[in-house]
């Protein structure tokens, strides 16, 4: 097994979730924005950003963007998404360790999304991250961020699950089975990927991806102990649903003290 967001997966990442509706995401992230953020948003810190899914629409939206990744190649393909030269686009991608990451700057929100939190296995790395957003956070600046919700993984369980996405050329089959470490909350899934032109393999990977999954009062622990005011722990991406043992997805809001 590779290390997570290899370059075969990171260049297929964006065809295998073409169906997350990365606009609808961002449309609820400005509304969290209009909702809680006290002030108007102008500046947004993008912490495991990714192939840039929701930084260069958000760029594109006019807000003044920063996104860090530790992996180069999917910071390659959220340049190409970019464009145009990055810096006049309103938005900056670099690479980075988001535990220990210092940008010299603060930002008036910082974004932790599509379970980027969850990569973040010890206590400590936990905290070291949710530090890093207090600390590029100005005084009453607001975190974002989603994790697996820890009662619907236990009441639900892993199971293996095969996708297939046709591709330009043929298409991209996915297998993934999960097991869960309920004494650590991780669940490690197993990816196994094809790439196929016509009936040709061309492409093939195998990744493990070990994930936490958070319960409430532990989430409200760390935000307390790094800094943030709780304000709302929400269904993903129904967020006006309470959570429940059949939310696998939750988003939480916390404001810097």
């Amino acid at each position: 097994m590779s290390q997570p967001f290899g370059p075969v997966y990171a260049d297929s990442y964006d065809t295998l979730y073409q169906d997350k509706d990365y606009s609808a995401e961002c449309d609820l992230i400005e509304r969290m924005f209009r909702t809680y953020g006290g002030q108007r948003v102008h500046s947004v810190l993008d912490l495991g950003c990714g192939t840039g899914s929701h930084a260069v629409p958000l760029a594109g939206r006019g807000y003044e963007v920063t996104g860090v990744d530790r992996s180069p190649d999917m910071l390659t393909r959220a340049r190409n998404k970019a464009g145009a030269p990055t810096d006049s686009r309103n938005l900056t991608l670099q690479q980075g360790d988001i535990r220990d990451l210092d940008l010299r700057r603060t930002f008036d929100s910082v974004l932790i999304m599509f379970a980027v939190l969850g990569y973040q296995l010890s206590n400590e790395d936990v905290l070291s991250t949710l530090k890093t957003a207090r600390a590029h956070l100005s005084a009453g600046g607001l975190l974002l961020f989603d994790v697996w919700y820890g009662p619907a993984v236990l009441a639900e369980r892993p199971s293996q699950r095969v996708k297939v996405i046709p591709t330009d050329s043929g298409q991209a089959l996915r297998v993934s089975s999960g097991t869960l470490d309920i004494r650590r909350h991780v669940c490690r899934v197993d990816y196994l990927l094809w790439i196929l032109e016509g009936d040709r393999l061309i492409r093939n990977a195998e990744e493990s991806h070990l994930m936490r999954y958070f319960f409430p009062l532990e989430l409200e622990l760390y935000l307390q102990s790094s800094g943030f005011e709780l304000i709302r722990l929400g269904s993903f991406p129904d967020f006006d649903r309470e959570p429940d043992e059949t939310t696998w997805n939750v988003l939480q809001i916390a404001r810097a003290n």
